[in-house]
């Protein structure tokens, strides 16, 4: 732990890497923590019942838990940044960035007791005043007026991380401390020593560095120029083992039946296949209210395109012409829906800000003014799978390019990437929670992107194989074991994108209404496994796509094998992203006439492999 504050009757604290934990009594939900990513908050205050901390972002302070759940909501600190904060029993005091004055607030607070409309105090020194120059983080505003001369205040610079070799020691004004001094010569030798060590090191590490671009200078020139499409030749499998099921169907792909699992040899093949981009973008644009206003004409009706539980999506036009869509937050006057939706901004805010990937829609910007919560994407100009499977126009007329399994199982094959790329390739790995048709976009080249990160979570590191969690997502598409257990884990995405495939192939929602014998709503796992388990597996496919050609006949059942392994109901017996990726890429290569492309692989877990 970084740093650690005690409650009344419970503990918070800061570990290394910023995350926020708390840990003793929750009879007033003090230790319910909103959404906390590594570095979210800074300083801590804890009362008898409640927690308050400074979001590291903008300094604001966020507090929850206390007898009632707003009472320590306050006009002294809306859109308010704060040094540090303090607590007593009922009530918080802090110490404002503006102009260094405390403000208090909190139902054990006084109003008698506030002076100048809520500072108790006038101005407060942040630090000790000093006569050298401060480092390169800055001194404090009006530090001379505070130290009533010529000295500084310096703010203090934030290490995450302990250092692996220690600092030279920080020299002390003879005038501050009074301390026996080494020997000239003693000194300046030991400097001398712990500057030859430093600076070994890094020349070292230059020459590292430099060994290294020069061996793989041709290797990089080589990999931009690697055309990223399903034809990317991959050895991840060699012949061997059957992928059978011993399910109804008699005989199983032939194209399957010779392939057994094997790791890849490098981490890059695998990096390159799943088209994760390797150059850098600019950070996020904090946009204003009136700037995204004019974009969507005030967000009028008319600029409407889509709706969901953080609220309204709307299309809009930036003034350099790029077109994109605008996610608002709605609106509301209840503290809980509000704390909702700040989660839900907060959480896709810090994720997408530092993932960048082909199959995932991209953060353009955000805009943060007042109770407005506002995140703006990428413009998707082909909508959401949902709506061309299950949209009432499509399903009367066959006029979808959908309506063919090779775009199918391409768009089976982007999502599957981009959720590969949250689990194996994002540091530390994240599990989105809610793999669904309506949160897999295509853009205007019909590439399907992953969208809408509001519920997930970064996931365990890799020596943990789950995290406890309240199951989330959506009726149809949560994973049974999380919801039964709240233990999450990437398996829980895998079981999502299992329901999906199953959606591609028979056209059907994730719950549907059974017409044909009226036993009113089935859920699309129920209903295609009890079909692939009867040798069914034709009758069960779209209408709308019509039977496959024989090219596509093996790659149709790949699919539907590889389903029927996602939607297993014990996670450890899902196959992981990497083997679904590989399988998903066969498939495809045989759609395209090309089976040589690709291998396909079984399905593994480290103990064990299971044929399909």
């Amino acid at each position: 732990m970084s740093s650690l504050i005690a409650g009344e009757s419970h503990v918070c604290g800061l570990t290394i890497n910023g995350v926020l934990v708390c840990k003793g009594n929750n009879d007033s939900g003090q230790l319910d923590v909103p959404f906390s990513s590594a570095s979210e908050f800074t300083g801590l205050a804890l009362g008898a019942n409640f927690t308050c901390a400074i979001r590291q972002r903008n300094g604001l302070v966020a507090c929850w838990g206390g007898t009632n759940r707003f009472e320590f909501d306050s006009d002294v600190i809306l859109n308010v940044s704060f040094e540090t904060i303090v607590a007593g029993l009922n009530f918080v005091c802090g110490l404002t960035t503006r102009n260094l004055s405390a403000s208090c607030w909190g139902p054990g607070w006084s109003d008698k007791l506030n002076l100048n409309g809520g500072h108790l105090l006038r101005k407060v020194i942040p630090g000790p005043c000093v006569e050298s120059s401060c480092s390169s983080c800055g001194v404090y505003l009006n530090s001379e007026e505070l130290c009533l001369g010529s000295r500084n205040i310096c703010k203090s610079c934030q290490i995450e991380l302990p250092l692996a070799l220690p600092l030279p020691p920080i020299l002390t004004p003879p005038s501050t401390i009074a301390q026996p001094i080494s020997p000239p010569s003693e000194a300046r030798n030991k400097v001398l020593l712990a500057f030859l060590i430093v600076g070994s090191i890094g020349a070292f590490s230059g020459l590292c560095v430099i060994v290294y671009c020069l061996c793989n200078g041709a290797c990089g020139f080589l990999k931009n120029k690697v055309d990223d499409s399903v034809h990317f030749t991959s050895a991840v499998a060699h012949v061997g083992t059957s992928l059978i099921p011993n399910s109804g169907l008699n005989a199983a792909p032939s194209s399957l039946r010779s392939f057994s699992s094997k790791q890849q040899s490098s981490r890059t093949l695998r990096h390159q296949r799943s088209g994760s981009s390797s150059k850098y973008v600019d950070k996020p644009h904090n946009f204003s209210l009136s700037e995204l206003a004019a974009a969507t004409d005030n967000f009028s009706v008319e600029n409407k395109i889509g709706a969901g539980g953080f609220g309204i999506v709307y299309k809009g036009k930036l003034e350099d012409g790029r077109e994109v869509a605008i996610k608002r937050g709605e609106t509301c006057t209840k503290r809980k829906k509000f704390q909702e939706k700040e989660s839900a901004f907060d959480s896709e805010l810090a994720l997408l800000s530092r993932l960048h990937h082909k199959h995932l829609v991209g953060l353009v910007g955000f805009c943060e003014e007042y109770e407005e919560r506002l995140l703006v994407y990428e413009y998707m100009g082909n909508k959401a799978l949902h709506d061309h499977l299950h949209d009432k126009n499509n399903v009367e007329k066959n006029s979808s390019i959908l309506n063919s399994w090779m775009i199918r199982i391409k768009i089976a094959l982007d999502a599957a990437r981009g959720i590969e790329y949250l689990h194996n390739y994002a540091v530390p790995p994240i599990i989105h929670r809610d793999i669904k048709s309506s949160n897999i976009l295509l853009d205007s080249n019909w590439t399907a992107r992953v969208s809408d990160f509001g519920l997930s979570l970064m996931g365990p590191e890799p020596e943990q194989e789950g995290m406890s969690s309240q199951a989330v997502g959506t009726v149809g598409y949560i994973d049974p074991e999380y919801f039964v257990l709240n233990v999450l884990t990437t398996k829980s995405d895998v079981y999502g994108l299992g329901v999906l495939l199953l959606e591609l192939l028979t056209g059907k929602r994730a719950v549907f209404k059974n017409e044909e014998d009226g036993t009113g709503p089935m859920c699309v796992v129920e209903y295609a496994m009890a079909m692939i388990s009867a040798g069914e597996l034709w009758n069960m496919l779209d209408s709308r796509v019509g039977q496959p050609e024989v090219n596509e006949a093996e790659a149709v059942e790949i699919v539907a094998y590889t389903a029927s392994h996602c939607v297993n109901l014990e996670g450890k017996e899902r196959p992981g992203m990497i083997d679904i990726v590989a399988n998903l890429e066969r498939a495809l290569a045989l759609c395209e006439g090309s089976p040589g492309s690709f291998s396909a692989t079984a399905f593994s877990t480290p103990s064990a492999s299971y044929r399909m």
